[in-house]
């Protein structure tokens, strides 16, 4: 099987993605301490990035998720590993296998990679580590990690994806 444009660049935004991920995460679960913990500097327990930027946000903080989205299913972390597992092995050999359309390659490729990489943190850490957090006009928004935004931005590129294609076949009315 050979490779050509989209294949390749696949494979390359895959690898990026999940490198500077893992990478964050190292860097995270090295070097700032868990949120909330009395080394905390910035009002959130992290390092401000900014403050009231048009009522925004944002600081790095050290934040352990033992479930999925929002620390949903935090109790039943093996079977969420189980099944996340089953969901990529699913998605990749529809990826590799099945896909037709050469527009949904680098949107499943974003979302393999973010999935890869929250498992890993399941067997280097025992949990995923999320550092991005946003406050939005007051609202503290779920803390969140390059993982969660490879996935979220691959959904919304494939959503979009679908959603702006036209059918090349005309549909049979019955």
């Amino acid at each position: 099987m050979r490779l050509h444009g989209r294949g390749k660049a696949a494979i390359v935004v895959f690898v990026v993605v999940l490198i500077l991920d893992q990478l964050s995460k190292w860097q995270i679960n090295s070097h700032i301490p868990l949120i909330g913990s009395q080394y905390g500097s910035y009002p959130y327990g992290g390092i401000g990035v900014f403050e009231n930027f048009f009522g925004i946000e944002f600081s790095i903080s050290h934040v352990i998720n033992y479930g999925a989205a929002w620390g949903v299913f935090a109790d039943a972390q093996v079977y969420l590993l189980g099944l996340r597992i089953v969901l990529i092995l699913g998605m990749f050999t529809y990826g590799l296998f099945f896909n037709t359309n050469e527009k949904w390659v680098l949107p499943i490729a974003l979302i393999l990679a973010g999935a890869v990489g929250n498992v890993l943190d399941f067997f280097v850490y025992g949990h995923v580590v999320d550092m991005l957090n946003f406050y939005f006009w007051g609202y503290d928004y779920p803390v969140f990690n390059l993982a969660d935004s490879a996935v979220f931005l691959g959904v919304v590129w494939l959503s979009l994806t679908t959603l702006c294609t036209r059918p090349t076949e005309p549909l049979e009315s019955p």
